[in-house]
């Protein structure tokens, strides 16, 4: 599992291998099983994460009482959740693990002396935060200007894995479309493709 983030450390900065050592030395990993909220809608956020191995669910409760999902985290994608810096505000968001997760745990409180102790963690933390947020404007962009149809084939094309993953019905809620339309959907593209 470290070696994912040995991977990152060696793209974002120029840690030597010690240095990258040290950092790991440091940082808190946790399982978590099938099922764990990590943080729920109305909770204050004290952690962040980055996922190393499992799927975890990112959902909100809206104004009618339906669950909406609006993303899924899975290998080598960071969990951030950028309110966590405004004293006492509460996530919009539920996180839960979808299937038993090893998780890289940062702890908001000591965020800054950990930057203080590894400088470059700051700037790998802002690059992988840049990349993540140019892809999820892209996404974002993408997917307001296209069909159900086409947001399933992008999904198909960009995150295939998710659909084997995911239960149908977050998919859909994911996609904004009724599970029923997903799997009719699901029957075109692959009448198409045959």
């Amino acid at each position: 599992m470290k070696e994912i983030l040995f991977k990152y450390m060696t793209r974002l900065t120029s840690l030597n291998e010690e240095e990258q050592q040290a950092i790991v030395e440091d940082i808190l990993i946790e399982e978590y099983k099938k099922g764990t909220a990590l943080l729920r809608q109305g909770d204050v956020p004290t952690k962040c994460y980055f996922v190393l191995k499992g799927c975890v669910r990112q959902y909100s409760i809206n104004e009618a009482g339906k669950e909406v999902t609006s993303n899924f985290y899975t290998e080598e994608q960071a969990i951030t959740i950028f309110n966590s810096h405004k004293q006492d505000k509460s996530s919009e968001y539920t996180f839960t693990c979808l299937e038993d997760s090893v998780l890289v745990v940062g702890d908001l409180a000591i965020e800054e002396d950990m930057y203080n102790k590894y400088d470059q963690l700051e700037s790998m933390t802002r690059k992988m935060i840049e990349e993540k947020f140019g892809q999820v404007q892209d996404e974002y962009a993408a997917f307001i200007a296209s069909t159900p149809k086409e947001r399933f084939r992008s999904l198909l094309l960009n995150r295939p894995h998710l659909i084997d993953r995911v239960p149908q019905h977050q998919l859909a809620s994911y996609l904004g479309i009724t599970p029923e339309s997903l799997s009719r959907i699901k029957k075109r593209v692959h009448t198409d493709n045959h």
